[in-house]
């Protein structure tokens, strides 16, 4: 095999491929990329068998071939390569010289045949915004769960229908879900999209209105961006059935500067976390909340102005928790709702419904 590629795209491309790089797999297969010649020039694959991402660049093929060249080596030499014209030869023994203006680099490739292709996926399909989808998992990611006692909940349920789509995560401490108005499927869809996967897809998802289409079958979802596809594995098991646990009804209402309450939250924790519970208390008090936090070092009390419906209340939360929410919220105002200072409190917005978060408060005696 024999081709010449501009550096700057080949780098490009192996920035986008490497994300499904398998690290230190019982298959050192795994741990390389494919190279294979098309018609479109170049094909670069890459999977890890729960993650797969392909893509093409141009390339002038001299002679036709493939080969599997380590991955994070590969990544490397690439990386400190002088920008212009990089020549690629690949002996029968696998033998690769890679050329670049004054610098020559040879490396071992493995032989293509034992690399696994990528999964064949049909099946319900859409299309939306790059950047809404990003976004979409970029604010509710933080959610899942790390333990693996529960697999599924690891992941991201994404259900999709004709007219809506939601993302939605809980590791059993919060929910976090995100609503946009899309031009679904004909059918519905509902998966759970492993977390790690999600978060390598969201790092190639650009900041843009050009779309990403989606297919899903019963085990896969591929996702296609310009000259890249990406097929992910889905989690397998019954996600939690989060809408029975979402409260219908409020007894306390508060509506509240986001920034303001952030950054009181973020003067609180720095004695919170001084303790051991490393929490945070809001008592609402007609048009006031109050934030506190104590530890054996000292305390810290904040107030700030609110709009208040219902009852009065004392109610406390793990710092990280309601942190974790306010970051992934951009509006100016949010709506904060309540039932008892056992109950899980909802963060919202103060019109609309594009999102929801629900904490669970943490019992402290006398609150």
């Amino acid at each position: 095999m024999r081709f010449t590629c501009d550096t700057n795209d080949l780098n490009a491309s192996l920035s986008v491929v490497s994300r499904a790089l398998a690290v230190r797999s019982p298959k050192p297969i795994l741990e390389g990329i494919l190279f294979e010649s098309c018609d479109e020039g170049l094909r670069l694959i890459c999977t890890d068998l729960a993650l797969g991402i392909e893509t093409v660049i141009p390339a002038t093929i001299e002679e036709e071939g493939r080969v599997v060249l380590p991955g994070k080596l590969l990544c490397e030499v690439v990386r400190k390569l002088p920008s212009g014209v990089a020549e690629f030869r690949i002996s029968d023994r696998l033998q690769t010289t890679i050329r670049c203006a004054s610098s020559r680099t040879t490396i071992t490739g493995l032989d293509p045949v034992e690399y696994p292709e990528l999964p064949q996926v049909s099946g319900q399909s859409f299309a939306m915004p790059q950047s809404t989808l990003r976004d979409m998992i970029a604010r509710t990611l933080f959610a899942i769960a790390v333990d693996e006692s529960r697999p599924i909940l690891t992941g991201c349920l994404m259900e999709i229908g004709r007219e809506e789509m939601r993302v939605v995560a809980l590791d059993g401490f919060r929910l976090a879900m995100r609503r946009e108005m899309i031009a679904g499927p004909e059918q519905e869809v509902s998966a759970v999209v492993g977390g790690k996967v999600l978060g390598d897809i969201a790092k190639i998802l650009g900041d843009t209105e050009d779309e990403v289409s989606l297919c899903f079958s019963r085990s896969h979802v591929k996702m296609s961006i310009g000259g890249t596809q990406i097929v992910a594995r889905l989690l397998e098991g019954e996600f939690i059935r989060y809408r029975q646990i979402l409260p219908q009804e409020w007894q306390t209402r508060v509506i509240i500067g986001r920034s303001e309450l952030a950054s009181a939250i973020d003067r609180a924790s720095l004695i919170a976390r001084e303790g051991k519970s490393n929490l945070v208390c809001f008592r609402i008090d007609g048009e006031m909340m109050t934030v506190t936090s104590n530890s054996e070092m000292g305390d810290v009390e904040e107030k700030i102005g609110v709009t208040t419906e219902g009852k009065d209340l004392t109610i406390a939360f793990n710092v990280r928790y309601i942190t974790d929410v306010l970051k992934a919220v951009s509006d100016d105002e949010i709506a904060m709702r309540f039932n008892s200072n056992v109950s899980p409190c909802v963060v919202c917005p103060t019109e609309g419904e594009s999102y929801l978060y629900l904490v669970l408060p943490v019992r402290v005696f006398g609150a």
